[in-house]
């Protein structure tokens, strides 16, 4: 089909939006598994919650411009999704690195989402589609709440994930040398048992 006026060009972006959602709910949930900070995984928990009604709503802004709900391959959606999948199999982080990463990863998800909601916004209110801009705005605003959230909240885990990175790095540190002093004794013990015998 050919988005030869304005009304298509309105469905292929709420398609497009429907299937970003789509992506980033299973996209949410395997973050959630990635994440320890107990705060940061029940908030992304609850926007995974958030992420299944928007993906209603949508379906309820496309009916309410008289359209039929159809989701559109969204490229960049995918592109978001490999690359947090690429950077887990090719750079093989750590846990706390990988969680590191999450939290600029679901910060680009929201900012692409922020925008394509915006965008569509705009084109439902050019179209009179006042109704439809509405429930796209509810979408937006828990979005935007999201965002906000990990904005928030990035520096606080990021302060927590490097300390227990430098933790590790100490205790990794110290076992060699508790080895190595180990070693030493037991050649003590054994040259004064050596020189008791003689």
């Amino acid at each position: 089909m050919a988005v030869d006026d304005m009304t298509k060009l309105f469905k292929h972006e709420l398609g497009d939006l429907l299937f970003a959602e789509k992506t980033f709910l299973k996209g949410l949930k395997a973050m959630a598994k990635e994440t320890s900070d107990p705060t940061i995984k029940q908030r992304i928990l609850q926007h995974a919650d958030e992420t299944e009604g928007h993906i209603e709503t949508l379906g309820r802004a496309f009916e309410a411009a008289g359209l039929k709900a159809k989701a559109t391959k969204c490229d960049a959606a995918l592109g978001l999704k490999e690359e947090h999948d690429s950077f887990k199999e090719e750079e093989d982080p750590t846990p706390e690195m990988l969680e590191a990463f999450n939290l600029g990863s679901g910060l680009r998800v929201e900012h692409y989402e922020i925008a394509g909601y915006r965008s569509a916004i705009v084109l439902a209110n050019t179209l009179g589609f006042e109704e439809s801009a509405s429930l796209l705005a509810q979408n937006l605003a828990q979005e935007e709440a999201m965002a906000k959230f990990l904005e928030s909240n990035a520096a606080g885990a990021l302060s927590k994930i490097q300390t227990v990175e430098q933790e590790s790095e100490m205790e990794a540190a110290v076992e060699p040398e508790v080895s190595s002093r180990s070693k030493g004794k037991g050649k003590s013990s054994s040259r004064a048992s050596s020189e008791a015998r003689a």
